[in-house]
């Protein structure tokens, strides 16, 4: 009986050191690659803005590289990725139509430069027979006690829509397709109404000091719709990168926050070094009664 459990001491010790070796290794590069990327990289996130194309599968090259770095599969109208840390260099974006292989033509491709520290936006727009990449540099700094606002017109129904919060008017017939340049808006809660010849809608964002954000007017059943994208938040003026609206591919994006890692491994280190306790306190047990 005693052996069994001396067996069953080495597996739990095993086990909790494995454990932690793991969560290790896994939290603390995921961590710090981060931190690297936002030092020595960019951030790069795509989307999908055309009402009448169907799904893409959207891959990210980096330059003279056949392999894919990112792959989003069955990226459909409205849909966003969140930025991806994207170290220094040169990319090419190509949209395919979803399913279709990764050697067939592409639908249309486009190239950027990421800079260190810079963000940008690839988005498909315009109609299907005039689809086009285009390539929108993002802000990441706002004046104290204001947030930056930048408006894209991506519904076709409605091909020229007016937005407004308040007195604060952020574009006036705006027409399909386009894009805004960032507006300094000062901090707080604003009901922002955007409205077309025949179709309206009201989102409610509260805007933070030091944040950026981009709202994107689309084409939803029977009404317009507005989605928020929080570019940036606060003084780290980091891109955020959780997912925005609905996302799906195989995109890597960072490791969870470190801390409650931390946490774990602290925990399982602890049952390691009571378990080679309890064995060491067992083996004297044994010896003594030989």
């Amino acid at each position: 009986m005693r052996l069994i459990t001396s067996r069953s001491i080495v597996r739990n010790v095993l086990v909790a050191g494995v454990l932690g070796a793991g969560l290790l290794s896994y939290g603390i590069p995921a961590a710090s690659s981060v931190a690297s990327v936002a030092r020595a990289g960019g951030w790069l996130r795509l989307a999908h803005l055309s009402p009448n194309t169907p799904a893409v599968d959207v891959y990210l090259y980096s330059v003279n590289n056949p392999r894919a770095e990112v792959v989003l599969h069955h990226v459909s109208y409205g849909t966003v990725s969140p930025y991806l840390p994207t170290p220094v260099g040169t990319y090419t974006v190509a949209m395919r139509a979803a399913g279709a292989g990764a050697s067939s033509p592409p639908v249309l491709s486009t190239a950027v430069r990421v800079h260190a520290g810079a963000a940008y936006t690839v988005a498909g727009m315009g109609p299907k027979d005039g689809l086009r990449l285009v390539v929108l540099s993002e802000r990441l700094a706002a004046p104290a006690g204001h947030s930056m606002v930048r408006i894209i017109q991506a519904s076709m129904r409605e091909h020229l829509v007016t937005v407004r919060a308040k007195a604060h008017l952020f574009g006036r017939d705006l027409a399909f397709a386009t894009a805004t340049a960032f507006q300094s808006v000062r901090h707080g809660e604003y009901l922002v109404r955007a409205a077309g010849e025949t179709e309206s809608t009201a989102h409610r964002i509260a805007l933070a000091g030091g944040s950026i954000h981009t709202l994107v007017i689309l084409d939803a059943p029977r009404r317009l719709r507005i989605i928020n994208l929080t570019d940036a938040v606060g003084s780290q003026q980091v891109p955020a990168v959780a997912p925005a609206t609905g996302f799906g591919g195989t995109a890597p994006v960072p490791g969870p926050p470190l801390l409650p890692w931390v946490a774990v491994v602290s925990a399982g280190l602890l049952l390691v070094a009571a378990g080679l306790a309890a064995l060491r306190r067992n083996r004297y047990r044994l010896a003594g009664r030989r």
